[in-house]
Parts: structure tokens; C-alpha cells; sequence
């Protein structure tokens, strides 16, 4: 029987066992508001500071565990996921509100995620050095920082924890992990795979809850080394706070504003497709969308002729449905949010040129429009993350001046311009004030091999992906030796 034919009722996973929760919550389907996803635990301090305790208990043995050993439990989940992307991107479809093929993608990129990790467990780099005295070695290696608690966001319920968990694993480190309470079967799922994969217990533990209990738990506790968080500047803020109060090492990805650069030379037909690309798809709901679409004057309105032409003949609707490019907003009080900047741009005098209202379709859900602006720099739709499927265009007198506007935001997680130009291409890949750049690409959409984050309020700490992980998931140690 597939997941997706049942009712769930997922379980804490603490110290290598199922636990029930002290209260029990639901994660309800945003496509069909009439169906349960799941019914599952929720924690309370005393059972985090269980999960935090068999944590610590298991780091000596996980950290002291052989490289091949590491690589093979992370190779099973990445083989395992791999194997059920169907299955299990058809839960993810019914819990977040992805469409089914964004849903089957995001599962097959985590599993892609385990086994990028599963290699770097046996490539954890060193250096041997001399010593500037006479007859001493000089060794410097990397070692896990310890227990590790990880919250992640609602919007990649798979992948994100996977490139968080994956690494945090792979360095020896042991783990604790929060998923978003919107989204806990999901959550649950990935955890009761990584639970069969050979791990000591205590070495991963799965705790469900709220951010008051589970996550105030994480970040305060005297037990976890680091914090891995991904959410939105404020709850960030308030991580940051708290972790570095008391000590512990700390890495956040938070917000975006990102802006696509479109410039007179550019392929019209290409430069509209990245910005629905960008803007759009996953319902606007990720933190590199395209919201602020800057156009130099010679081409703007052609673009916003053809970018409405482009909404309008988008297909909004369930997300298991087939053919559909866009799914439900992922639950009310997100659906409500997006109305809300849907009428402070109009208060503010910002144009609506498309879109915005909500729909009905044959099931019950969450859905609305895609919704284009023509705004200012000074309206709150231009400046603001909004997280859904909202974009403004902004005009531009040149090159320089859409570079400027682009510059313009607390944000810098990415940026993307669309041009045939080499020379404009290269100025902005080393000019835009962000951690990423696309020339002729979406600025959503990313490898799971390579760095991921920003500048600004959008990171804090170093980077997650890649190689660049063991700058988080490690601490380097210089040892000293008469030889």
C-alpha cells in the first residue's frame, strides 16, 4: 500500500525508536482543504530535550564511525529516495501543494543530495604541513562540531532537509531535525528511511512540533553545538540571537527579493519564459523567486504584453492533476498574506495589469491566480518578500540604472539579467549584490552540487551544498607533533 492510499499518523523518531507525541496535529492537503494528510505527534520541550540527549549520547560513537560506514547509510537513502520519487512526490504534491512533476523533482534532488554526501564522507580533506621549528608535523584536519539541530522550511520539504541532514551526517556530526509543521509527513517519511540506513541510535532523531516548543528548545539548549535554519528573517533573527548568545555556531538562510534583469538585447521569448520560470512555478513559494522584474524602457512593454499573455494561459489547479503550472497556495493564512499585498499595491498606486483572484476548482483549496504589478522602488509589493505568486515589473532608462534597482533591497540571495550582451553579463555577475547569479536563467533553480546562499538579511553564516558544507558541519583542528 503507497503512502499517498492512507492516512498518516507519523511519530517522533528518538534515540532509534517510534514515540508518540505529548498532543497530535494535522497537515491538511492545500489542493483538496476537505482532506487529511496526517494526524501526527507533537512535542513538547521535555520530549525535544529527550531527542537533544540521545543526540549527544550517540556522538562519540557517529563521530568516531569510519568514513565507508558514513558513505553507505547515505548512499541507501539517496538510492532509497531515488527509487520512490513517484510515490513519495506524490506526498509531497498532496501535504505542500507543488505540482506532481515540481513534487517528483524536488524528491529525486534529495536523493541526489545523499548521494553527493555519501562521496564527500570519504573525501574529508586534510593538510600536512612543516613547521617553521625543526622537526615537527604539522597536521590539520577536520572533525565534526557535534550534535547538530536542523529546522527547516515548509516549502522543500524534502530537499531542504536533505542538504541539511546529509552533510550534517556525513561529517560525523549527529542530528536533530524540526520540519515545518505544515508539512510533517513529509518530514516523517524522509526520517523513517534515514531510520533504516544503519545509523547508531540517537545518531538522527526526528522531533515534530511547534517553533515555541521544539524550535525555542533547539536553539537555546546547552547540548546543541549548532543551528541550521532556513525561514524567515525574523524567526532568523530571533536564532541568531539566541545561538550566539550561548555560543553555538549558527547558519541561516532567511529571505529574498530577487531581482531579474531584463535588458533591451535580450531574447524577449527567453527573458518572459525565466521570469514565469522564476516567479511563478512552485506557486512564488521559494525563497529565490523572481519578484522584482526590472525592464529597461525600449522593451517594456512589449514584455508586460507578453508576460500577461504568458499568466493567462497558465493552468491553476490541484497539484496531482496533470498539466497543471501552478498549484494551491500552500495553506489560508499564506493565501490571505498574498491578497493583503494584492491590495496595499493597488492602495499604494501601484497597476495591476493581471491576476491575483482566488478560483475555484472541482476540489476545495487554496488557489488564486498568478498576480503582476507595475510598481516603484518605494512600493511595499517592489521591497517586501510576499512568498507566493505575486511579481511587479519596474522600468528602467539603462543598463546602469537596472543594475542600481537590482542593488536596491535588504536582500541578496540571488540575481539573474537576461542579455546577449558578454559585456553586460560579466558586469553584473561581478556587480549584483548577491550570493548567486543566472545570466539567461531563472533565479530559481539550483544545483545540489555547488554553494548555495546570500548576502544581506537573506544568509547569515557560511554557506550550505557542495563542498562548501564542511565549513559549517566541521571544525578544524592543528595538531602539533615531534617527529
Amino acid at each position: 500500500m503507497k503512502l499517498t492510499d492512507i492516512r498518516l499518523q507519523p511519530r517522533h523518531y528518538i534515540n532509534g525508536a517510534w514515540v508518540n507525541g505529548t498532543t497530535t496535529g494535522i497537515s491538511i492537503n492545500p489542493s483538496n482543504t476537505a482532506e487529511v494528510v496526517a494526524e501526527y505527534a507533537r512535542a513538547d520541550r521535555n520530549q525535544t530535550d529527550d531527542a537533544i540527549g540521545a543526540a549527544a549520547d550517540a556522538l562519540p560513537q557517529w563521530a568516531l564511525s569510519t568514513p565507508q560506514r558514513r558513505a553507505e547509510a547515505l548512499d541507501m537513502v539517496g538510492s532509497e529516495l531515488l527509487a520512490r520519487k513517484e510515490e513519495l512526490g506524490e506526498l509531497l504534491a498532496r501535504e505542500e501543494g507543488k505540482t506532481l512533476p515540481e513534487s517528483i523533482g524536488e524528491v529525486a534532488r534529495a536523493g541526489q543530495l545523499f548521494k553527493f554526501f555519501a562521496g564527500e564522507a570519504i573525501r574529508i580533506q586534510g593538510e600536512t604541513l612543516a613547521s617553521v621549528r625543526p622537526g615537527i608535523q604539522v597536521d590539520i584536519t577536520r572533525e565534526p562540531v557535534g550534535v547538530i539541530g536542523i529546522i527547516a522550511p515548509w516549502n522543500f520539504p524534502f530537499a531542504i532537509p536533505a542538504w541539511k541532514i546529509a552533510p550534517a551526517l556525513a561529517y560525523g556530526n549527529t542530528v536533530v531535525f524540526k520540519p515545518a509543521e505544515l508539512v510533517p509527513a513529509c518530514g516523517w517519511a524522509l526520517a523513517e528511511i534515514i531510520s533504516r540506513s544503519g545509523l547508531p541510535a540517537g545518531a538522527f532523531n526526528l522531533i515534530m512540533g511547534s517553533g515555541r516548543e521544539v524550535g525555542q528548545t533547539l536553539i537555546e539548549h546547552p547540548a546543541v553545538n549548532a543551528v541550521s535554519f532556513t525561514g524567515s528573517v525574523g524567526t532568523g533573527k530571533r536564532v541568531l540571537e539566541a545561538t550566539t548568545s550561548r555560543g553555538a555556531k549558527v547558519q541561516l538562510e532567511m529571505g529574498g527579493k530577487n531581482p531579474l534583469v531584463v535588458l533591451g538585447d535580450a531574447d524577449l521569448d527567453q527573458a518572459v519564459d525565466c521570469a514565469v520560470q522564476g516567479a511563478y512555478f512552485s506557486t512564488g513559494q521559494r525563497c529565490t523567486a523572481s519578484s522584482r522584474l526590472i525592464v529597461t524602457r525600449d522593451i517594456h512593454d512589449a514584455f508586460v504584453v507578453r508576460l500577461r499573455n504568458r499568466l493567462e494561459a497558465l493552468k491553476v489547479g490541484n497539484a496531482l492533476e496533470r498539466g497543471i503550472d501552478m498549484g494551491p497556495v500552500v495553506d489560508q493564512s499564506q493565501l490571505e498574506q498574498n491578497q493583503a499585498y494584492l491590495n496595499i499595491g493597488r492602495e499604494e498606486g501601484a497597476v495591476h495589469v493581471w491576476g491575483g483572484e482566488r478560483v475555484e476548482r472541482a476540489t476545495p483549496g487554496h488557489y488564486m491566480l498568478p498576480a503582476l504589478f507595475l510598481a516603484q522602488p518605494e512600493h511595499r509589493i517592489a521591497s517586501e518578500e510576499i512568498f507566493g505568486p505575486v511579481a511587479c515589473v519596474m522600468e528602467a532608462q539603462n543598463y546602469e540604472h537596472a543594475l542600481a534597482l537590482a542593488n536596491d533591497t535588504p536582500f541578496g540571495l540571488c540575481a539573474g539579467i537576461c542579455t546577449t550582451s558578454l559585456k553586460h553579463a560579466v558586469h553584473f555577475k561581478r556587480h549584483a549584490q548577491a550570493g548567486m547569479t543566472m545570466v539567461n536563467l531563472p533565479t530559481a533553480g539550483v544545483d545540489f552540487h555547488v554553494p548555495f546562499g546570500g548576502r544581506k538579511e537573506s544568509s547569515y553564516g557560511p554557506r550550505e551544498q557542495g563542498r562548501y558544507a564542511a565549513e559549517f558541519y566541521t571544525t578544524v583542528k592543528t595538531s602539533y607533533m615531534l617527529a
